[in-house]
């Protein structure tokens, strides 16, 4: 199939999607707003809105029978005050368009909109609100469904290259008790000094797992990303609070990771896992699985790249037994970022992939 020039209509669409205030938090969404916009861009389409509250709401969109379901979530980070423009207007230069959520992933969710209505072929989108607040319920949701699709491609920024491999990612909230007193006495315990000796044992742990490997990843990701506790410096402290995460390989056990950290705190202390999202591939036959997905990248004509340290949904689509790949427009480094941007490059090569995905599933 000749390349078509979309470029025009996903600016277009781009500069609408950045202009709808998606930021999560606060998750402000329901069926208006962004979803109606999307909705009046898909008239030959079936679609379904679901609001399952809170803001997790997801539209489901699909023509024909296909075979193939591109998902991309619409919700964006905050902005920060680094911002040298309105993050809401959409600013196109020579190379790049610069909005708030243009590389994480209005991008290639505009881009979607435009192949789907320059060709015509049977296929499936999901546009979601998950995935930047660590709470699933929209995909968990939707994958009760259990449609029948040959692929699942999820848009993140992966440079317009197929990403068949990436970590987990566990958060985790552990909590330490002691016994208030004065700092000159030596038999109450410390609820800091609790939490001091677990982390030290949990980068032991952590170390002694460096060698480890999937696929070109190695060892485990481990982060302490906030400790709070105690009084002041002469009261030993009656509590501790430490916020940590890891991301294991797709090779590794993250139940059994658990465990070993949970030991780590000692009797007495609290442990809770908040969020939890699978490593891609997921399951004992990862390998088998890697190679699938990677021949489905093959079929539609994707480079694909190495895997990548960072998690997402993509996990959530191969737990359910769906061949996925992470596959979209920009770069990472530009995701979540003061100006955020993406390369009209990218835009333009990740449409005529998408032309090309859906053109091949015309009768």
């Amino acid at each position: 199939m000749a390349d078509i020039d979309l470029m025009p209509d996903v600016v277009a669409h781009l500069r609408a999607l950045v202009s709808f205030d998606t930021r999560n938090p606060p998750r402000l969404f329901d069926e208006a707003g962004i979803f109606a916009y999307v909705r009046a861009q898909l008239p030959d389409f079936d679609i379904e809105v679901r609001d399952l509250g809170a803001g997790a709401v997801y539209l489901y969109a699909k023509r024909g029978a296909p075979a193939v379901l591109f998902n991309v979530h619409l919700d964006t980070v905050p902005d920060s005050p680094a911002w040298s423009q309105d993050p809401f207007v959409l600013t196109v230069g020579e190379d790049r368009a610069v909005g708030l959520g243009a590389c994480d992933i209005k991008g290639a969710a505009a881009a979607l909109i435009a192949a789907s209505r320059a060709v015509k072929g049977d296929v499936a989108f999901l546009f979601s609100s998950d995935e930047e607040a660590n709470d699933a319920r929209c995909i968990a949701d939707f994958l009760q469904r259990n449609e029948s699709f040959e692929a699942v491609l999820v848009a993140e920024p992966t440079g317009c290259e197929a990403v068949a491999v990436h970590r987990g990612i566990s958060s985790v909230r552990v909590e330490f008790h002691g016994e208030a007193g004065h700092a000159s006495n030596a038999h109450n315990p410390s609820a800091v000094h609790k939490a001091i000796r677990w982390g030290a044992a949990c980068l032991d742990l952590i170390e002694a797992k460096a060698e480890e490997e999937f696929a070109g990843l190695r060892g485990t990701r481990f982060n302490i990303g906030k400790v709070q506790g105690g009084i002041k410096g002469n009261v030993i402290a009656p509590s501790a609070e430490c916020r940590f995460g890891f991301r294991p390989l797709p090779s590794q056990d993250m139940d059994a990771l658990h465990a070993q950290f949970r030991a780590a705190a000692g009797e007495g202390a609290s442990y809770e896992e908040l969020f939890r999202g699978p490593s891609l591939p997921v399951g004992p036959d990862s390998d088998v699985r890697r190679e699938r997905a990677e021949a489905v990248a093959k079929r539609f004509g994707i480079p694909v790249r190495a895997p990548v340290d960072f998690w997402t949904e993509a996990s959530l689509f191969s737990q359910a037994g769906y061949d996925t790949l992470v596959f979209g427009p920009g770069d990472i480094a530009q995701a979540h970022s003061a100006d955020e941007w993406v390369a009209l490059s990218d835009l333009a090569r990740y449409s005529q992939h998408v032309v090309r995905i859906i053109g091949a599933q015309q009768a």
